[in-house]
């Protein structure tokens, strides 16, 4: 029987305990790969926190399925990225990768687990290809990898220790300097990065990454049914507006409630509704919360309140929406729920902005609206409830995004040519000893 080239993906969190992009993206691409023939993927997640860890070691499995596991890890210093425990990275961690002998490795993020994690990779598996893939910006900003200044949320251009010292005074540019050298010298490391936009890449580019080493390849989703478009009377308007995601402040759900409100009543009508799917709002800042609260309390009826959903729930929830609207105020890179929306015919409103405006082309498959702007988003919400043929429109030009099993056969190219590197490496270093003169 021929072996299976063995891929391990790793992530900073198990969609069973995180319900993240950054985590059902890793998820998905591990079934993917798991789906094509002459492939075999392993899946390690990073749990923190209330998950409590063995006793004897921080490897776990809490019930999960074959071929995953979890790595427990809850010291991190949040200003480096580092895994101040590298006894568990050097026993625990090192011992399953020298187990499993992956022949590939996947890096999802470092989040938790500490960007020491790669160089772990590299001695225990020299020769090894090693795989990263971006999400955002956390390398880049300190500030929670938005790239958004601390100060009135302003979009921030560049990333540099003197400009990221504007926002983190107490660090000092020399810090900061620092950081990003210790970062970069572990991201070096690896053999190729992927990133789900190109606008990212050019982010990184910019930072100091070698543009050669990247690849654009689109998170790849899980598929099981269709959403059919939301029946409606004759005459009736596709006026079902909603929100999926966090109730941060970076992800604008405040900015979308208001122009919400400020919608003239003749207008919005009586049987126009906004739905909000998402949570955690009482784990946001206290002020924040009081300003989203006000918001909400100023729109009245016309908000209806869902609470957070589950993937395999959006499905269902989609037969009740006509569109989706994401009023991040930071860039973005590649949001699932905008894959998730295509892939079910629902246009998208987005700020235009970042990877928003990459896969969001206005009067194409969707409507941009200037970031952050309540005025502009105001007006663009008017323009679908004003405008009977647009949604066919907009509809019409969506294109399907792709599906785990396409995503992965994408990245198998990738894995490909750096083991062809890798094989092509190894057979010629013993010519190169034999031709070495004595």
């Amino acid at each position: 029987m021929t072996s299976k080239t063995r891929v391990l993906v790793i992530s900073h969190g198990h969609p069973s305990f995180s319900l993240g992009g950054a985590e059902v993206a890793s998820y998905n691409l591990h079934l993917g790969l798991s789906d094509l023939p002459g492939w075999e993927s392993h899946y390690l997640a990073r749990v923190a926190p209330p998950v409590s860890r063995h006793a004897g070691s921080h490897l776990l499995s809490l019930r999960q399925k074959p071929r995953e596991i979890l790595f427990h890890a809850d010291d991190y210093d949040h200003v480096r990225g580092s895994n101040r425990n590298l006894a568990a990275l050097e026993t625990d961690f090192v011992r399953y990768l020298k187990d499993l002998r992956p022949d590939v490795v996947h890096f999802h993020h470092f989040l938790g687990l500490g960007i020491e994690t790669v160089l772990a990779v590299r001695h225990a598996l020299p020769g090894v290809p090693v795989v990263f893939t971006f999400h955002e910006y956390l390398a880049i900003c300190h500030h929670h990898g938005q790239m958004v200044k601390t100060q009135r949320n302003a979009l921030c251009y560049r990333a540099s220790p003197a400009d990221c010292a504007g926002c983190f005074p107490q660090m000092g540019e020399a810090q900061l300097y620092r950081r990003e050298q210790f970062l970069k010298t572990f991201l070096e490391l690896c053999d190729a990065y992927v990133s789900p936009s190109h606008f990212l890449i050019d982010r990184y580019v910019d930072w100091g990454l070698p543009r050669a080493k990247f690849r654009m390849i689109e998170n790849g989703l899980t598929v099981e049914e269709i959403a059919p478009p939301r029946p409606i009377p004759r005459g009736g308007r596709r006026n079902r507006f909603a929100f999926f995601g966090q109730l941060t402040e970076f992800k604008g759900a405040h900015v979308l409630v208001e122009a919400a409100s400020r919608i003239p009543q003749k207008v919005w009508g009586d049987d126009s509704a906004l739905m909000i799917f998402g949570g955690n709002l009482e784990r946001q800042p206290p002020a924040y919360q009081k300003h989203f609260t006000e918001q909400v309390q100023r729109a009245g009826r016309r908000v209806r309140f869902y609470g957070s959903y589950r993937a395999a729930e959006l499905p269902g929830l989609m037969k009740d929406v006509d569109w989706v609207v994401l009023p991040s105020i930071w860039w973005e890179n590649s949001p699932v729920v905008i894959q998730e929306a295509f892939l079910h015919g629902r246009p998208v409103i987005a700020s235009n902005i970042g990877g928003m405006a990459e896969k969001v082309q206005h009067g194409v498959n969707g409507l941009n609206f200037r970031n952050a702007s309540v005025e502009d988003l105001v007006d663009r919400l008017i323009e679908t409830l004003t405008s009977p043929d647009l949604w066919d429109r907009l509809r019409m030009r969506i294109r399907r995004p792709i599906d785990r099993t396409e995503c992965a056969e994408r990245h198998v190219a990738v894995y490909e040519d750096l083991l062809g590197r890798s094989r092509g490496a190894a057979e010629a270093a013993p010519e190169r000893a034999v031709a070495r003169p004595s």
